[in-house]
């Protein structure tokens, strides 16, 4: 999943504290029903811009009163997976208090008019938001539109289409990316992810920091944490991959288990099986092992 958190994409702080709810009966699929630019998809640059637009005018409606950006995510023609307010966060965007409480709410950025047909790139967002909330909110099964329960066109007849079809992932539509039969080409075999002890990684948290500038004790998986949490907005480019799991990157490994929901000694910045796990899942760049 290519993850966006709301600190990498510039979120603005809640108007009011979010209400938490421990799970739903699954997600409901968003558009934005206004005009969004169809050459959307040449700029990814502007996709921040306009995550950033949708919860300014959010938080500025007085009559809706919203708490902050309606939707638990946000996804973008690219496939990028925007965090809104969140897992275990009662949605603001169903339409009712009762639906709001019943699914969480995840937007893809298209429009009634310009971009109206979602990318394949986008398909694939909406089913990593969906599986994100089903993994890290206690989401159910259900996949609906917008429309479902609530008199509206939302989210639009091409991706409603999608979702009564079970929003499934897009297939390859080229033939080398198909399983070979017979004499044909073989088929491609998935590059495997490198890995990251996580007892070597542990040492480095707690020897780093003490140690001269710059001391390495796990330089080769620190380097791809430090990627991880850099792709996700806890640590710059400045420290990230110098392979020295510092202070500074330490502080940015508290700020992703506090993302993650610890707190006091459990968020502090020393990794845990299922923090590390969690990044690595996340961001796609690791698997971990002891």
């Amino acid at each position: 999943m290519k993850f966006v958190s709301r600190k990498a994409w510039g979120a603005k702080p809640s108007r009011y504290k979010l209400v938490r709810i421990a799970s739903t009966r699954g997600v409901k699929v968003h558009y934005e029903g206004t005009e969004v630019p169809a050459d959307l998809v040449d700029h990814h640059e502007r996709c921040d811009d306009r995550v950033r637009a949708i919860q300014a005018s959010h938080l500025a409606n007085d009559v809706e009163d919203y708490s902050d950006i309606a939707y638990n995510a946000a996804v973008c023609p690219h496939g990028y997976v925007y965090e809104g307010r969140g897992a275990h966060h009662k949605t603001g965007a169903n339409g009712s208090a009762t639906l709001n409480a019943n699914h969480y709410a995840v937007l893809a950025l298209l429009g009634s008019k310009g971009l109206t047909k979602p990318t394949d790139a986008m398909l694939h967002g909406l089913r990593d938001a969906i599986e994100w909330l089903r993994e890290d909110g206690d989401a159910g099964t259900e996949i609906l539109g917008h429309k479902d329960g609530y008199a509206t066109q939302c989210p639009g007849k091409p991706l409603y289409t999608w979702v009564q079809a079970g929003a499934p992932r897009p297939q390859a539509d080229d033939e080398d990316d198909k399983p070979a039969t017979g004499g044909g080409k073989p088929a491609t075999q998935p590059t495997a992810k490198p890995k990251v002890d996580l007892s070597k990684l542990v040492q480095a948290a707690r020897t780093d920091p003490g140690a001269k500038q710059g001391h390495q004790t796990y330089a080769a998986g620190v380097r791809l944490v430090e990627k991880a949490l850099l792709e996700l907005g806890y640590l710059t480019s400045r420290y990230a991959g110098d392979g020295s799991f510092g202070s500074v990157t330490v502080t940015a490994y508290a700020a992703w288990q506090r993302h993650l929901g610890y707190s006091g000694t459990a968020a502090d910045g020393i990794p845990g099986r299922t923090s590390l796990s969690k990044l690595g899942a996340t961001t796609g760049l690791f698997t971990i092992t002891s």
